[in-house]
């Protein structure tokens, strides 16, 4: 860091402290060359996360577009909206421990239907329905058999 002052290349760290939640670090410091203090933040640098598309396409993961989907699959259900930024959260979360940064929609689809499922088994066939592209009414039914099978009631 170069002080803002004098240019000089080189200066010590006086103080540290956390700010923001620990999503950032505040440091006081001074030029070895002027003696002049100057603060400095630090924080950490997120690597994008793209998603790639059914179309071939692809976007920036926007946590607030997949929010939306839920919501809509959620209308007229008692789900409260921080349950849904939770469920986002999670599967953020989850992209970036497993440090994938290019994911498909269809991985992003399964983790929120992985979730839902335990969450509102009537938003989670909403969801699948548009999810899934179902075209008939056979599908709604493997999608119910299928959760039948797996213990859900």
């Amino acid at each position: 860091m170069h002080c803002p002052y004098c240019t000089h290349p080189e200066s010590r760290v006086v103080d540290s402290r956390d700010v923001e939640g620990l999503e950032a670090i505040r440091r006081r410091r001074e030029c070895t060359e002027c003696g002049r203090r100057y603060t400095t933040y630090e924080k950490l640098e997120e690597v994008p996360i793209t998603v790639l598309k059914r179309d071939g396409g692809s976007e920036p993961f926007r946590p607030e577009k997949l929010l939306l989907g839920l919501t809509r699959a959620c209308t007229k259900r008692a789900i409260a909206l921080g349950t849904l930024e939770e469920l986002v959260g999670e599967i953020e979360s989850r992209l970036r421990r497993e440090m994938v940064y290019e994911v498909t929609s269809g991985h992003i689809g399964e983790l929120v239907l992985e979730l839902l499922q335990d969450v509102d088994l009537v938003a989670y066939v909403r969801f699948a329905s548009v999810y899934r592209q179902f075209e008939s009414i056979e599908e709604f039914k493997e999608e119910l058999e299928q959760l039948t099978k797996v213990g859900v009631r």
